[in-house]
This record gives structure tokens, C-alpha cells and sequence, in this order.
């Protein structure tokens, strides 16, 4: 069987757009399946700089050294990783580019964390600030590069096919447009179990659940997104003002998703006000492959967008 890069690259530039027909995917995945995934122990492990080499410099990006412990392993899978995303390529340049994008997330192995979103000319190294669960198909990442250039963000995606899609569409739009789309990266992982993993207290100021799975069945409803033991994870990542974002075509979720966060003491509901003045709001039911499935067949969308507020007492 041909490879993704053999399948969908053409002769001449390599850059094209990749097709998701050659990269069949399941509908959803089991979220409490137990995975093989390569996971950092703590945030300070992930090397962010694999997955935006523009944002962080040469130097720095060499200075951090991988711990003994695991070192071994993570160059293995570093090994692996590259060696799949650059099959059928013509070059070594092909196979760098693919190595900065890990969706496998052996990168994430190698020290490498700061404090700001600013190019590599700043002292202190970026940090990734927005994150979208469950990406799908990388529609609202691609959407928010140009809108915010300066900011990290990353997609979480289950699905190995999906994620390797998303991971080759990153590729083909840094090399039409250079110098664009660097700000965006994709992560192959449960972010229902290992977001902590990634992300220190407080560090991001945006996460999206677009469309995410209902689990229809009420024995199923443990797996859904948005729960009480989860939004305790979302509100530790996001920062004070931070905002999250939720949307559906399912009222039942829809309710269920803004119930949840309602009844949260560190989430508050969003004004109309304070929605109408979010420019991104405008994207959630538009940039994603299920929003503009649900916009073609006429159907409804349910929006719930809260803040991260501080705790009582905090300082």
C-alpha cells in the first residue's frame, strides 16, 4: 500500500493540499480506550520547539538536552515518526519539514518550555496559549493562524488518520505560503487523560470543543467532553479570563455542555455583549468539517462560551 506522501504529493512541488479520501477515518474514537501513546511526564518535557521551529531559535532550540531516562526511547520514536512522514519524499528538506510536525508526539520528550507567544528574537522561549480539542480535521486551526500570527496553538486529535491528515495539511500550507501557517501544530493524544501532561497552570487563554462526540447513551455520557471532573482540568490550564469555547448540533449535548459549565464555580457565561465583540465566535460554526455540513443541511448549532474566572480568595 502506498504511503500518505505517495499517494497525494505531486512530482513537481510536493506542496499540494493533502485529500481526505486517501485517508479513511473512523466517525469517533473511544476516549477511555487505553492507547500507546508517547506522553510527556510533565510540561516541561515537551519540546515545542518540533513543532514550531519559526518561533524558537536555533540555539535554543539545540541548548536543551534530553534526560538519560529517556532519551533512548524518544529518539526511537523520533526516528519512527520521521521516517513515516517523510516516505515518498524526493528530499531531506521534505522529511525535516515533517519532522517538525509530530503527531505522534515523540517530540514531546525533549525539554523545551517558556513563558510568551513573541517570535525567537525574545530571550524567553513561546508558549502555546490556544488549544483545540478534538480538531477533526484542522478546519478552525487554519483558520485562526492568520488571525492571531504570534499566538502558539495546537490541535488535539485521537484518530491516527485524522491526525496524520491534519499533520500533512500543516506541511503543504507552510510550504504554498511561507513564513505562514507556523504557528499551528497538532498533537496525536487523549487530551481527556494527559492535557495536564502538556500544559502548566494557567497557560492558555483560549480552548475549543467544536462538535465534539455526544454519546448518546447515558451509560456512554462518562466520555463526553465537557464533565464536571474534566472542566477541573480545563479551568487548571486556563488562565484567569481565559475563554472556552463549546458548539454543537445536538441540543441535548448543547444543554448538557452549558448545565455543566453553568453549575462550575470558576466558569462564567458570557454576555451577548461579550460575544458579539469575539471575532472568533464567528468561526465556530463555519470553519470545522462538521459546521459546514450541519450549515449545508439547514440544521441548528448551540453555542456556549464561558470564562475562566478566578477562584474566591485567589490573588
Amino acid at each position: 500500500m502506498q504511503s500518505g506522501q505517495q499517494r497525494k504529493l505531486p512530482s513537481s512541488g510536493g506542496a499540494a493540499l493533502p485529500q481526505k479520501r486517501f485517508y479513511r477515518a473512523r466517525a469517533h474514537s473511544n476516549p477511555l480506550s487505553d492507547n500507546l501513546f508517547p506522553v510527556p511526564v510533565c510540561p516541561a518535557e515537551v519540546d515545542w520547539s518540533a513543532h514550531f521551529p519559526a518561533f524558537f531559535s536555533q540555539t535554543a532550540a539545540g541548548a536543551a538536552q534530553l534526560p538519560a531516562s529517556v532519551a533512548g526511547a524518544a529518539g526511537a520514536a523520533g526516528v519512527a515518526g520521521a521516517a513515516g512522514a517523510a516516505s515518498g519524499s524526493d528530499g531531506a528538506a521534505e522529511g525535516e519539514a515533517a519532522a517538525a510536525i509530530d503527531t505522534n508526539g515523540a517530540a514531546e520528550q525533549q525539554p523545551g518550555s517558556g513563558s510568551t507567544t513573541t517570535p525567537t528574537s525574545s530571550k524567553e522561549q513561546p508558549m502555546v496559549r490556544f488549544a483545540d480539542v478534538g480538531c477533526g480535521f484542522g478546519g478552525l486551526l487554519v483558520k485562526l493562524s492568520p488571525m492571531f500570527p504570534d499566538t502558539l496553538m495546537v490541535g488535539f486529535e485521537l484518530r491516527d488518520k485524522v491526525s496524520e491528515y491534519v499533520k500533512d495539511r500543516i506541511l503543504a500550507l507552510r510550504q504554498q505560503h511561507p513564513n505562514q501557517y507556523t504557528n499551528i501544530s497538532l498533537i496525536r493524544t487523549n487530551a481527556m487523560k494527559y492535557l495536564p501532561n502538556y500544559f502548566t497552570k494557567g497557560q492558555l487563554t483560549k480552548m475549543f470543543f467544536l462538535f465534539p462526540d455526544p454519546h448518546f447513551k447515558e451509560k456512554n455520557h462518562r466520555r463526553r467532553i465537557i464533565t464536571t471532573a474534566l472542566l477541573a482540568e480545563y479551568a487548571y490550564v486556563l488562565a484567569p479570563g481565559g475563554i472556552l469555547y463549546t458548539i454543537t448540533d445536538v441540543e441535548e449535548l448543547g444543554v448538557w455542555m452549558d448545565e455543566h459549565l453553568a453549575a462550575h464555580p470558576l466558569f462564567r457565561k458570557l454576555t451577548q455583549a461579550q460575544m458579539d465583540a469575539d471575532p472568533v465566535i464567528l468561526l465556530l460554526a463555519t470553519s470545522s468539517e462538521e459546521g459546514l455540513k450541519v450549515q449545508r443541511n439547514g440544521g441548528r448549532t448551540f453555542l456556549a462560551v464561558y470564562e475562566r474566572v478566578a477562584a474566591a480568595g485567589s490573588v
